[in-house]
């Protein structure tokens, strides 16, 4: 049963290997893998998330126990990764933040959507826009605020008023592609209308163009990060975000808010998924931690053939 699941990650992995090696031997310039990750952000993904969840069956959905099984693990692993980087490691308060942010937030978009589709097929988006949709915004909210106290702690400046965070936080998030693509489509659904074949045929390639081009891309541009410095802190951080998580998930998907079979397995799923990029983005805004990120990124994206596989053969043998 390994093994069959591993045939079902393995593909999914080869696909980032090959945008590697043709980052590596110098057969596309390294920042190539830089432009299509914002292309797949920015285009290929919102319109597959549009697509979807424009011409779904959204009837009777309900998100709340979703989001309460995923954003409660997200949260745990979040904390539990900023005290460990703080208390054992002796790191600054900004640098906590961002070993939190690492332990638990997760590439959804790049590796999630190709491979959690691969594994339950497309019946796996719904839940999947469904954390999507508010992925970003609430992570974001919460660490952009934890941030502005940390830097009041670590004595760089005094903390912005409330207000003046969060607007500028809204014009962020209302500008985002993601979640223009969940409320676009959701709301087309709403309407009742089809559609039409003429605009379909424009989405569907794009759509369909996602999955491959945002693993490619993910390759690519872990020549900017690779593994650095000590590793001590990016090992544990990777360890809390491909084992802890998505073990987190599961209990509470099935104990506390019980979820549909598909629903528990997407969310653990999606809990498993190596440590996104916008880590290390947020280390170099901030001036901390970027060893740490750098290195939670590669080694959870290297070991995640191995987790991804093993998490799916859990799945399976727990009937899910």
């Amino acid at each position: 049963m390994l093994f069959s699941t591993l045939q079902v990650v393995f593909p999914i992995f080869a696909t980032v290997g090959v945008g590697y090696g043709f980052g590596y031997i110098g057969l596309l310039n390294k920042h190539v893998g830089d432009t299509l990750s914002t292309f797949c952000i920015t285009v290929l993904i919102p319109v597959l998330i549009f697509r979807t969840l424009a011409t779904s069956d959204l009837g009777g959905l309900s998100p709340w126990a979703l989001w309460g099984t995923y954003y409660t693990a997200l949260m745990v692993t979040a904390v539990l990764g900023g005290y460990m980087v703080r208390k054992v490691f002796g790191r600054e308060a900004r640098a906590a933040c961002i070993g939190g942010f690492s332990a638990s937030f997760s590439n959804t978009s790049l590796i999630g959507i190709p491979l959690i589709t691969s594994a339950f097929g497309p019946e796996a988006l719904i839940p999947l826009s469904l954390i999507i949709s508010i992925h970003a915004p609430s992570v974001t909210l919460v660490f952009v605020l934890a941030m502005e106290r940390a830097v009041v702690v670590d004595g760089y400046w005094e903390a912005r008023p409330l207000r003046h965070v969060m607007q500028s936080l809204f014009k962020t998030l209302i500008t985002s592609p993601l979640v223009v693509a969940v409320l676009l489509g959701v709301g087309w659904n709403l309407s009742g209308f089809e559609l039409p074949a003429l605009l379909d045929g424009i989405l569907l390639p794009l759509a369909s163009a996602a999955s491959p081009v945002a693993l490619f891309s993910v390759g690519m541009t872990l020549l900017n990060y690779g593994v650095r410095g000590n590793i001590a802190i990016g090992g544990v951080l990777s360890l809390l975000k491909i084992l802890l998580m998505p073990a987190i998930v599961l209990v509470l998907g099935i104990y506390v808010f019980p979820l549909s079979p598909l629903w528990v397995a997407v969310a653990t799923l999606v809990a498993a998924c190596p440590t996104g990029v916008v880590a290390y983005l947020y280390a170099s805004q901030f001036g901390t931690g970027h060893a740490m990120s750098a290195n939670s990124i590669s080694l959870t994206t290297i070991f995640s053939i191995i987790t991804m596989s093993f998490w799916i053969w859990v799945l399976e043998f727990l009937g899910y």
